[in-house]
């Protein structure tokens, strides 16, 4: 896994194209306004998936999270997940916040394995017309392994 950057916005902008519907997706230029705001920062694994997250406060919160369909199932989202809650525990988040279709259960899957727990919803929220619900997790301070 390494860094998200401007300079990778090309690639993480086919990545959510294939990843998400087109009235969803995000091109390059608005990546790159992303990763810009204080407090973003995101995580790449190149040709299976990315996450932005930005941190204000004590608060984070998940920007995007976008897996390759061909990539799906193997372990990918939940990596690109636990690797943004870890760096929003470094950047000083005791909480992440995250939207999500009601209607994919696949992603609502993966974030409750998380720890995520439905915090509110907004009604018809997404091009499609679903609504998303506002997920929250409360972020362990000690992410070291139990001695």
């Amino acid at each position: 896994m390494i860094a998200a950057t401007a300079a990778t916005a090309e690639a993480l902008a086919n990545l959510h194209a294939a990843a998400f519907p087109p009235a969803e997706h995000w091109d390059a230029a608005a990546i790159r306004q992303m990763l810009a705001m204080p407090g973003a920062f995101g995580l790449h694994l190149p040709g299976q998936g990315f996450v932005l997250a930005r941190v204000a406060a004590e608060e984070a919160e998940i920007l995007t999270l976008a897996v390759a369909p061909a990539a799906r199932r193997q372990g990918h989202g939940a990596a690109l997940l636990a690797g943004a809650m870890a760096g929003a525990v470094a950047r000083g988040a005791a909480a992440m916040f995250l939207e999500v279709s009601d209607r994919n259960a696949a992603a609502r899957a993966l974030y409750a394995a998380a720890g995520f727990a439905k915090a509110g919803r907004r009604k018809r929220y997404y091009a499609d017309g679903a609504d998303a619900l506002v997920l929250r997790a409360d972020l362990q301070r000690d992410l070291s392994p139990p001695s």
